[in-house]
């Protein structure tokens, strides 16, 4: 295989990682978001999914995202009355973010941008010995 290939695959992982991190990065920060009024709904989890697909012109396949969509899930509701946004019974829609589930997949995000990255510095390597012994 082409080191040119090999880098073009490494750099596909790598945007869509980008792209992962992305949304995992807005999940955290809406994880408390809430409505305005009871009749609000609070923020609901974004997912990402991937594809592959082939490169006709390279004759490769590489990784690209399929689609950023909303995680169905159940809200988290919470009883506090004194909550703008609480209904009659007192309680809070909260949004369907579990921080601990997001900080797993920000952490195998990065470790996955992360190889994809050794990869490019290995392949650069391998290219700049080439040469090296070429200038020999």
């Amino acid at each position: 295989m082409d080191l040119d290939r090999v880098l073009l695959i490494s750099a596909a992982g790598m945007k869509v990682q980008g792209a992962r991190l992305k949304v995992i990065a807005e999940n955290l920060a809406n994880a408390n978001s809430t409505g305005e009024t009871p009749n609000d709904l609070p923020y609901r989890r974004k997912t990402i999914s991937f594809k592959n697909e082939l490169d006709r012109e390279l004759g490769i396949d590489t990784v690209r995202v399929r689609k950023v969509d909303v995680d169905p899930g159940d809200f988290q509701r919470r009883f506090d009355p004194s909550h703008p946004s609480a209904d009659a019974e007192g309680y809070v829609l909260f949004p369907n973010v579990n921080t601990l589930v997001e900080g797993v997949d920000m952490r195998e995000a990065q470790r996955s941008y992360e190889a994809n990255l050794n990869v490019i510095e290995t392949s650069r390597t391998m290219l700049n010995r080439t040469i090296d012994i070429l200038r020999s």
